[in-house]
């Protein structure tokens, strides 16, 4: 039938690219990366969203272009702290942030006190919203949010390892742990507002990432029963070759799919999805040139025996 196999295909199927030979320059590659990245988030460090750092946040909109100057000059003659006032997302509308005010009736008085320079800042500015965190509940979600990245890797493990040999674990949670650092680092340069929207962000990247690593471990896995004398370092790089067109194809359409959001879904979405279109490029990389190599590293001679032993008895790994 004309339908019967596929019209366009990402990698051709007789592919056959020695991934496994970059595997020492991947790794160190990698490794500084990851040291510059956690460098990065000491200095200048994050850029904290309300959440997790505390204040207010108003959004206003003017009738016409936006007075920067003077609403901010009419915001610090208040003497109410750093005042940050920015254009959010087009001339006519204003962000402003202020520091934490203490209690909820010193954050009202704020509120009110912002009001009244506005009408003669900006004759006919309307306030479209007002978000408020304090200190203790900021905290809280920042400790909250740490807790449930160390919890969703601490599960990601003990997956791998029930399901695989202990050398894949290792292999997926180093690689993930040099994933996680990046994205930091890339949080860091690109002044992303770290928030609960971009921890979303890092925890669908993790599910993403250990996805796609279980895909290419279990061919991995079938070749080492199917290959029984091909040498280590050859059957992950057939493996690789064998699930490339699976990985660029889902990493292609969850580009495809957030590179709009990016682009168009303003600075509400802008930075998860640009959050995520990092992440999609590091773990797919990662997969190959980080997870693959500390595998063959450290079961240059340790799977082979298990392979064996599995073979005798099927049913184990299952």
């Amino acid at each position: 039938m004309f339908l019967s196999r596929p019209l366009f295909r990402l990698v051709p199927d007789n592919t056959a690219i020695p991934f496994m030979k970059g595997r020492v320059l991947g790794l160190i590659f990698s490794a500084l990366l990851s040291l510059l990245s956690i460098g990065l988030a000491f200095y200048p460090g994050l850029e904290k969203g309300i959440d997790f750092r505390g204040g207010i946040i108003m959004e206003i909109r003017t009738p016409g272009p936006a007075n920067l100057a003077a609403i901010r000059s009419a915001a610090s003659g208040l003497n109410l702290g750093d005042v940050g006032v920015q254009e959010f997302g087009d001339a006519s509308t204003v962000l402003l942030r202020l520091p934490v005010q203490g209690d909820e009736a010193a954050t009202q008085t704020a509120v009110n006190r912002i009001r009244g320079v506005l009408e003669e800042a900006a004759p006919g500015a309307r306030l479209l919203r007002t978000e408020a965190v304090g200190n203790r509940v900021s905290a809280e979600l920042f400790q909250g949010s740490l807790i449930a990245l160390g919890l969703s890797m601490l599960a990601m493990m003990a997956y791998i390892w029930f399901r695989f040999e202990w050398q894949f674990a290792v292999g997926a949670i180093a690689t993930l742990l040099l994933e996680t650092t990046k994205l930091v680092g890339f949080l860091a340069v690109t002044r992303i507002e770290f928030s609960l929207t971009t921890v979303a962000a890092v925890l669908t990247i993790i599910g993403f990432s250990i996805n796609d690593k279980v895909v290419v471990y279990d061919r991995m896995r079938e070749n080492l029963r199917k290959y029984k004398t091909m040498p280590l370092r050859q059957l992950i790089d057939k493996s690789i070759n064998e699930t490339l067109n699976r990985t660029v194809g889902t990493s292609l359409t969850l580009l495809l799919s957030s590179l709009p959001l990016a682009l168009f879904g303003g600075d509400a979405l802008s930075g998860f999805a640009w959050t995520m279109l990092f992440g999609i490029v590091a773990s797919t990389s990662s997969s190959i040139f980080i997870a693959a190599p500390i595998l063959l590293f450290l079961g240059e001679n340790r799977l082979r025996r298990n392979t064996e032993a599995l073979a005798s008895n099927p049913s184990k790994g299952l």
